[in-house]
């Protein structure tokens, strides 16, 4: 296990919570891009023990963790077990304890647009909207339909403009922006189906 990170408090702090099953580079890309286009010092890579929304278990935890450790060689980019330490599986719940423990700390929680079309299905999804600000990032074919899905609707008025991004760990929440740019067409659930990676 990995134990909790830093964060001293100021510290702009993204999360990309995941299965991570298996990680690849389209996970480091969009971390990359949080952390130039929102100005974040550090991307943690919130590794799930299991997906709430999905039916069947991820690969085992320790072989996950290596893995992304493994690929994610930026030393901005930290590779996490904290919802295992916390022990917690929905996103409300991990931003509750991690508020509690880095009372300083200015999170943002990340996810691609894919995400952001499904989150109203996400337990307590209006919590998280209004606990901390969010960063949406394009994903190929999901950006027109993220942009019309029920939680881009209902908050539409909270959405920053592109050029207000790198404002958005300052912001109270709610707050969101969805972010279009170069995308990288990989998925983890495609490189499973593939056959290049044993869960």
């Amino acid at each position: 296990m990995l134990g909790f990170p830093v964060a001293p408090p100021g510290l702009r702090v993204g999360l990309l919570g995941g299965s991570f099953d298996p990680p690849h580079a389209g996970h480091l890309h969009i971390s990359k891009w949080a952390l130039r286009a929102f100005r974040l010092d550090r991307v943690w890579w919130v590794v799930s023990p299991g997906n709430p929304l999905k039916r069947n278990a991820p690969a085992d935890m320790p072989r996950r963790l290596a893995a992304c450790r493994a690929i994610a060689r930026d030393p901005r980019i930290v590779v996490t077990d904290v919802e295992a330490r916390l022990g917690t599986r929905h996103t409300q719940a991990t931003l509750t304890g991690l508020r509690r423990r880095y009372p300083g700390a200015r999170f943002v929680w990340l996810m691609g647009a894919d995400n952001l079309r499904s989150f109203h299905r996400w337990d307590r999804w209006e919590e998280i909207l209004g606990t901390v600000p969010v960063g949406v990032l394009a994903r190929p074919g999901e950006q027109l339909r993220a942009g019309l899905s029920p939680v881009a609707r209902g908050f539409a008025r909270w959405r920053l403009p592109r050029g207000a991004a790198a404002t958005l760990p300052f912001r109270d929440p709610p707050a969101w922006t969805l972010l279009s740019g170069r995308m990288l067409d990989l998925s983890s659930t495609e490189l499973r189906r593939l056959g290049r990676w044993q869960g």
